[in-house]
């Protein structure tokens, strides 16, 4: 009979000013960088574990955005399944880092990748990241002023 999978939930979370940073966490028990992830409560939904989970890793309050997927792998002889939604983090923390986290780092995506500790999780943020690097990238060009104080359409704005 197939042992009942490990259920987890997680985020691809990225703050942004200039350039999207993406966190990776460090754990204290072995010091390996991973995405920040954790498993469900016994009745908890996936989405409000994932929050809960990048809260307590990253010490940032998160807007959750689209799912992105999930990986799955063996833990402890048993299938785990983890599922990720992209974030978007508030610009500073709120609550210091749970004590099962020595450290979160920001980076950029070619940085962040190279920082994990697992290849899974590597490839996962490879090809989630660019599109979300993508995305906010246009969303920071669209929201840019444009010199002149000309709109979009190419006309000037109306005093205020």
């Amino acid at each position: 009979m197939a042992r009942k999978p490990i259920q987890a939930a997680g985020g691809i979370v990225v703050r942004g000013g200039a350039r999207a940073l993406f966190a990776v966490v460090q754990r204290s028990k072995d010091d390996r960088w991973v995405l920040p992830r954790g498993k469900l409560k016994v009745t908890e939904r996936p989405m409000v574990a994932a929050r809960r989970e990048v809260f307590e890793e990253t010490g940032h309050r998160v807007q959750v955005g689209q799912f992105l997927g999930a990986i799955t792998y063996r833990a402890q002889g048993r299938p785990k399944l983890v599922q990720f939604w992209h974030m978007h983090a508030a610009a500073n923390p709120s609550r210091d880092l749970m004590r099962d986290i020595s450290a979160v780092a920001w980076l950029p995506l070619g940085q962040a990748v190279k920082r994990l500790s697992y290849p899974l999780e590597k490839l996962f943020l490879e090809s989630v990241g660019r599109a979300l690097k993508r995305r906010h990238d246009a969303r920071r060009k669209a929201a840019k002023p444009r010199a002149g104080g000309k709109s979009r359409s190419g006309r000037r704005k109306a005093p205020r």
